[in-house]
């Protein structure tokens, strides 16, 4: 497995590419603004899936760009796919280009497991920063979006967002996992489950 990252756009976005060398299949997680980059970083592989934490303007900003160039079915909460299409509830109505699709192909719930380009993908639903979060685990790693940072969490000030919410999804989908356990978040330099339980100051274990 090879974790490629990028922070991308205005808001640094981090944008991953989650690999597979032998098959030379990969799973790209919130394709933000930046599509040139993602054309550079995707190029090389057959994308399987664009998998989404949630529908934010700075998490899909290159979404239409992504479905483009790989025809990859793309991946959402079940509770949040109209935010796709919708541009003020994913926030891109006041900017110059206001994101209204594409929709999603394939709609997650809590639970799921989903076998693409080789891996086994658990699907954790962490509502909070928004209603439709979710949390992508395997193989040692949480790809978390933006529920959990290093040393801070996910803005629950948007519509929609819910800090006793975000609080119990850190705690219960998130700290139950083991402490080794890597966090590549959705904003920000990666971490540890043991380090967020032992020193994040919103919310503790």
């Amino acid at each position: 497995m090879k974790i490629i990252s990028r922070p991308l756009g205005m808001w640094q976005t981090n944008f991953y590419v989650l690999a597979n060398e032998k098959t030379q299949e990969a799973v790209v997680i919130d394709p933000g603004y930046g599509e040139a980059e993602i054309a550079r970083l995707i190029e090389p592989y057959h994308v399987k899936a664009i998998l989404l934490t949630h529908a934010h303007l700075d998490h899909i900003g290159g979404l239409a760009r992504t479905k483009e160039l790989t025809g990859a079915p793309i991946y959402i909460h079940e509770s949040v796919q109209h935010w796709l299409t919708d541009p003020t509830l994913n926030m891109s109505a006041a900017f110059e280009k206001p994101i209204d699709g594409p929709p999603a192909d394939e709609l997650l719930r809590d639970g799921q497991r989903l076998t693409l380009a080789g891996f086994d993908i658990e699907v954790r639903h962490t509502p909070g920063h928004t209603p439709g979060c979710v949390s992508f685990v395997l193989d040692g790693v949480v790809f978390a979006g933006d529920t959990l940072f290093q040393g801070s969490i996910g803005r629950t000030d948007f519509p929609g967002g819910d800090f006793d919410q975000l609080a119990r999804s850190i705690r219960e989908k998130l700290y139950t996992l083991p402490d080794e356990t890597k966090v590549y978040p959705g904003h920000g330099p990666a971490t540890t489950i043991g380090e967020e339980k032992r020193y994040n100051p919103f919310v503790r274990a």
